[in-house]
């Protein structure tokens, strides 16, 4: 199975553009938020995709709390949590409220101490059932992101939906949009368990399995 072409320069840098000139750093956008979810896209990004030149930009979407929204604590341990893991370790399973951004930002830096690592916070660009779907693509476009990657929630089987045989599939709007809509590479990431890897989808791979 092949994999997905993420742009990751063999060399581990971005190399040169055109007439030996130094290629354009490229921006990479991590959707921030205080859950497990948020961590295990940023432990796949800063493993599998940033390299060293690459800018990274941490997003979040201040939305009004509700009871669905998802804000789980950061990094709980459960069958598919990232407890124990590096990144989970440097954030401390305690970082909440205005410190999780900080705390992402320096896992960036821990990894990738060149990096050029920002955290931004933005209010939503519009109402609805996609409001935060729709201010990320709309940041993602203005700032011209090459990746974008955003945890996939998984969500209660009562809260799945049926598929034609009958199983039940977690849906994730916000992902699932982004994907859908974003100009640029967007990517999903679930992790499955401690050490069974990552569940990745974008708009041309879906459900594909990277073991850890």
């Amino acid at each position: 199975m092949a994999l997905i072409d993420l742009g990751r320069g063999g060399g581990g840098g971005r190399g040169a553009g055109a007439g030996g000139a130094p290629a354009k750093p490229r921006l990479v956008m991590i959707v921030a938020d205080p859950g497990r979810e948020s961590t295990a896209a940023m432990e796949w990004a800063l493993s599998h995709s940033i390299v060293e030149g690459d800018d990274i930009l941490l997003l979040h979407v201040n939305m009004p709390h509700h009871p669905h929204n998802g804000a789980a604590g950061p990094s709980r341990s459960s069958s598919g949590g990232t407890a124990g893991s590096p990144i989970a370790a440097l954030l401390g399973g305690g970082a909440d409220g205005g410190d999780f951004m900080e705390a992402m930002r320096a896992a960036c830096k821990a990894r990738y101490p060149r990096a050029r690592v920002h955290g931004t916070r933005v209010e939503p660009a519009t109402e609805g059932r996609e409001a935060k779907a729709q201010t990320i693509l709309a940041e993602s476009q203005r700032r011209r992101v090459e990746l974008l990657v955003i945890g996939h929630r998984r969500l209660s089987s009562f809260l799945g939906l049926r598929s034609s045989s009958g199983s039940s599939r977690a849906h994730d709007s916000t992902a699932e949009f982004l994907i859908e809509h974003s100009k640029c590479l967007c990517v999903s990431v679930q992790k499955k368990g401690q050490n069974a890897g990552y569940l990745l989808n974008t708009k041309t791979h879906k459900n594909f399995w990277l073991l850890a």
